[in-house]
């Protein structure tokens, strides 16, 4: 897809940290196009005619976020990978913005299909960056072959996921190192074959 440049790229990014800033602060309820406008300094008409829509804002918001992301580390070793993007993840859904924002989405996901697409989107594009890191442990022995890569990653950010949506404490290194070794241990052992 191509980016639009100059005054269009910046009303862009202003509505998108606008919409980001109150999915954050109010949820879905917060995030109503005029309110997005007003606090992005544009004009109504502009965002209403580029989006048209909540959910087609949100499922913009997270084709920049997924643009944005981190990409994947490649340590060396299926552990250091894995611990390495379970780390990015809770860094992510710990930081006050971001895991609000994240929590918002999800909420939004549960009762707009739009929202629902947009964010399976988001997560595959995140999956497929780094999914390699598996392919990479099975030609060094590390996981047999076969390994689903794919299941791999979404073992590793479930358990944070889940947190995020059921606890109130911060998700911590610890957890998240832990979820990355449990991954890498299950696909050593071929769970994910």
């Amino acid at each position: 897809m191509t980016r639009p440049g100059g005054r269009t790229a910046r009303v862009r990014r202003a509505v998108l940290r606008a919409a980001g800033d109150l999915l954050a602060e109010a949820g879905l309820q917060g995030a109503d196009l005029a309110t997005v406008a007003r606090d992005a300094g544009v004009g109504k008409s502009t965002v209403y005619r580029r989006w048209g829509s909540t959910p087609a804002l949100i499922a913009d918001l997270l084709v920049e976020m997924a643009d944005e992301s981190s990409p994947r580390a490649r340590t060396g070793s299926l552990a250091g990978d894995l611990r390495a993007n379970a780390l990015l993840v809770q860094r992510t859904l710990d930081d006050r913005r971001q895991g609000r924002l994240f929590a918002a989405i999800i909420a939004a996901a549960t009762a707009e299909p739009e929202t629902a697409q947009a964010l399976e989107r988001f997560y595959d594009t995140r999956i497929a960056e780094w999914t390699p890191c598996v392919d990479e442990a099975i030609a060094r022995g590390e996981a047999p072959a076969g390994t689903d890569g794919a299941a791999v990653i979404r073992a590793v950010s479930a358990p944070l996921y889940y947190h995020l949506l059921t606890r109130t404490d911060p998700i911590g290194r610890d957890r998240a190192t832990l979820a990355a070794d449990a991954a890498a241990c299950a696909a050593r052992a071929g769970i994910f074959t």
